[in-house]
């Protein structure tokens, strides 16, 4: 969760770019490119494309996705309404008529229909062919589709095709360095950076046992949960444990040895 305090504008979420990701995006969206951002979980996609939807001055559509999210869920379907059977477009469909950013969030867990719709959208045509209603929708230039995933959860049941991968700019995102990140949790938090320090030291040792102990390591977002909780003034250990050790496992062994861990880090 790439953050800062100040905002370009005061109804603009706040950011802290990492590097060009911000160009990128404009480019992209001047061009009528499709985008992809990669990185794990709480790294700050989300917080970057709602940052830069409202900065270019474009509605968001954001759809979280999920197993059962299937290709009507997102262009529509036939509903029963007083006794008529009415279509009713989903957000996807919702956005190419209307222009703005779709953003789909962690778009391997849909199911596999998903990326047979985004395809014609994400190539020289730009259409969306909804086959119920026999339409074939023309994407308008503001019309940006942008998808998210996180290569770390990938298997073999659930990974972005290299044909789907390849329609896409991608950019690939990670946390931030030491100093940066105490500054961005400082600044969300209102903790200061010195209490703030050895809360990132521990998050980055936790982030050095994903794939061994954890499938997963501390997100900039838990950091910031878990420096809001002293400065509102739970003890530090009492706050480690509910935000920073406690979302990671259900082991008791390896609960364990995380809180040895976070008791010799944070005194």
């Amino acid at each position: 969760m790439n953050i800062i305090a100040r905002n370009i504008q005061p109804d603009i979420p706040a950011y802290s770019p990492a590097g060009n990701e911000c160009t990128l995006f404009e480019t992209a969206w001047t061009r009528q490119l499709p985008l992809l951002l990669k990185g794990p979980t709480g790294c700050g996609k989300t917080r970057f494309v709602s940052h830069m939807a409202q900065r270019l001055g474009l509605p968001l559509t954001t759809v979280s996705c999920h197993d059962d999210l299937a290709a009507a869920d997102l262009t529509g379907r036939f509903l029963l309404k007083g006794g008529d059977t009415v279509w009713v477009d989903g957000p996807l469909t919702r956005a190419v008529r209307e222009g703005g950013v779709c953003y789909l969030d962690e778009v391997v867990e849909a199911r596999k229909d998903v990326a047979v719709v985004l395809h014609p959208l994400t190539d020289d045509r730009r259409i969306l062919p909804l086959e119920r209603t026999g339409e074939e929708l023309e994407a308008p230039p503001a019309f940006m589709l942008v998808v998210s995933y996180n290569p770390g959860y990938q298997s073999l049941l659930k990974a972005l095709k290299p044909s789907t991968r390849q329609r896409f700019v991608a950019i690939e995102f990670d946390f931030l360095p030491k100093a940066r990140e105490i500054e961005v949790v400082s600044a969300e938090s209102g903790l200061p950076a010195t209490a703030v320090e050895p809360l990132v030291e521990l998050a980055r040792r936790l982030r050095a046992l994903k794939g061994h102990d954890l499938e997963e390591g501390v997100s900039t977002r838990l950091l910031v949960y878990c420096a809001s909780l002293i400065d509102a003034g739970l003890a530090p250990r009492d706050a480690v444990r509910a935000a920073m050790i406690e979302p990671l496992t259900d082991e008791p062994d390896v609960r364990t040895a995380l809180l040895e861990l976070a008791q010799a880090v944070i005194r």
